[in-house]
């Protein structure tokens, strides 16, 4: 994420409403990260055993997609980042993110409620499952993952939004980070131990149905806070300003540039040369784009 130096500058006309909310109060309700965590990481433990146990996969492509789930979700977070400061907004993000999360594991839950046939004693041999049964499996992974970058992208940004100049000189904003990583810490402890414990124990009915639980509590509470909330508006970065000037480069490709110095130009001074546009890629993009203007 990135943290604008405009951020904390504040138009005098939104100052009362801005006072209204926020602060170190709306901190407690923007820990659904941490609870995003604790169902994600409490899943990933003992999911090579249940492909193996009721999906019949190999070990080798078992793996294969505990690796391509594990990569995205913690890949995601850039490409959440990159569309929350461009376009949806910190909150915006966080609010898309727990809800896709939510369905993810939903999704995940239903998987362990059909009932399956039972192996063959004699040859070991199990049902393969159906196409879509894949499908809905691959489908819950990837909203979990899509979930994660929303979630784990925009949170910490968020509640920093929340703190003003003077709640950040007294502390407050390194005893939230400090609770923070200790909350992180202990949740995926947590995860890693008693979740797996109730999978085991339990069954995975139980072990599944108590991330999307926790994830109902997280949503619930996070939205119950919503009004008291400081929400951002998205402001435009690099990276999309330079997407925008490769796809009109890419749009006016077939333009042409002037054979010759053209005078009839506004603005030039009588001592200053007016040049032909270059041909090199590194200023031919400013050249089509200067183009394009010129042309509207």
């Amino acid at each position: 994420m990135e943290f604008s130096p405009s951020d904390s500058e504040q138009d005098p006309l939104l100052l009362s409403n801005l006072k209204a909310k926020g602060g170190y109060g709306t901190l407690p309700f923007i820990v659904v990260d941490t609870f995003e965590k604790m169902a994600s990481i409490g899943l990933m433990p003992n999911m090579i055993l249940y492909l193996k146990s009721e999906y019949g996969l190999q070990n080798a492509r078992a793996v294969n997609i505990l690796f391509l789930w594990s990569s995205a979700t913690n890949f995601m977070p850039i490409v959440g980042a990159f569309l929350c400061d461009s376009f949806v907004g910190r909150f915006r993000m966080v609010s898309y993110g727990s809800i896709t999360s939510l369905l993810g594991m939903i999704l995940l839950l239903l998987t362990t409620i059909q009932p399956r046939s039972p192996c063959h004693q004699v040859s070991e041999s199990c049902r393969s499952p159906t196409t879509f049964e894949f499908l809905v499996l691959y489908t819950s992974f990837a909203l979990m993952s899509f979930g994660s970058g929303g979630v784990r992208s925009s949170s910490i940004a968020l509640a920093v939004d929340q703190l003003s100049k003077r709640e950040k000189e007294e502390g407050i904003l390194e005893r939230f980070f400090n609770w923070y990583c200790l909350l992180s810490a202990g949740t995926t402890l947590i995860a890693m131990t008693f979740m797996v414990y109730i999978q085991d124990k339990l069954g995975w009915t139980v072990g599944f149905g108590v991330p999307v639980v926790l994830m109902v509590i997280s949503v619930a509470l996070f939205f119950s806070a919503s009004p008291f909330y400081i929400k951002r508006k998205p402001k435009t970065n690099l990276f999309s300003g330079y997407a925008q000037v490769l796809v009109a480069s890419y749009k006016n490709r077939l333009l042409q540039l002037p054979s010759q110095v053209n005078y009839e130009l506004y603005h030039n001074e009588k001592e200053h040369m007016t040049q032909i546009p270059t041909e090199k890629l590194r200023y031919g993009i400013f050249s089509l784009m200067v183009l394009k203007l010129l042309s509207n």
